[in-house]
């Protein structure tokens, strides 16, 4: 079957079986280019919310699809590529989490979007990226465990003066690659 004879069939499916996709802007362009909206998570948690058909095909990775799942729960969300994982979400677990918080009772979980449902379920709030500071600003904690991007959570201690961060050691391994020297040659002041 040639590239347009995929694309038609996808299509008569998608009518047959009531369905929409929903692609992460980090899929290859082939998968972009036949989905019906394309975004980062929390604009396709945003997208899921709005979902008219019975079916949402998710092209993403596993906590995408869990949050479509839980945001639109009369539906039903396909995740293609089953073991489609993330290896940030995958460094907190929610055995460590709710050790944690046996150890520190007093503490309050921030945890970033981009996490499994079981650890936003032992989280006492959730957040992105763009409102992580206003959220750990807001919840009026003294101290908080950020789970499960260190990185993120880095950001958020550095932007706060009245509260400790403490940063479960987890991140993203391809963002983690990134250097200063990296920047420096892409800017080309090096």
């Amino acid at each position: 079957m040639n590239r347009e004879e995929l694309i038609k069939e996808i299509n008569r499916l998608k009518i047959e079986k009531n369905a929409i996709i929903l692609a992460h802007n980090y899929q290859i362009g082939e998968v972009q280019d036949i989905a019906d909206f394309v975004g980062d998570s929390l604009q396709l948690a945003k997208e899921a919310i709005k979902v008219k058909q019975d079916l949402i095909i998710f092209c993403g990775v596993h906590f995408m699809a869990e949050s479509a799942k839980i945001l639109n729960p009369s539906k039903k969300v396909i995740l293609p590529v089953k073991e489609a994982g993330c290896p940030m979400a995958d460094m907190a677990s929610t055995e460590e989490i709710k050790e944690f918080k046996k150890k520190n009772p007093e503490l309050k979980v921030v945890t970033y979007v981009n996490s499994s449902a079981e650890v936003k379920a032992e989280s006492y709030v959730c957040c992105t990226s763009a409102n992580a500071v206003d959220v750990v600003e807001k919840i009026g904690a003294k101290e908080v465990l950020f789970v499960p991007d260190r990185n993120l959570g880095s950001f958020v201690d550095e932007q706060i003066e009245d509260v400790k961060i403490m940063k479960w050691e987890g991140f993203c391994p391809t963002h983690e690659r990134v250097t200063l020297k990296d920047v420096e040659i892409i800017r080309g002041t090096v």
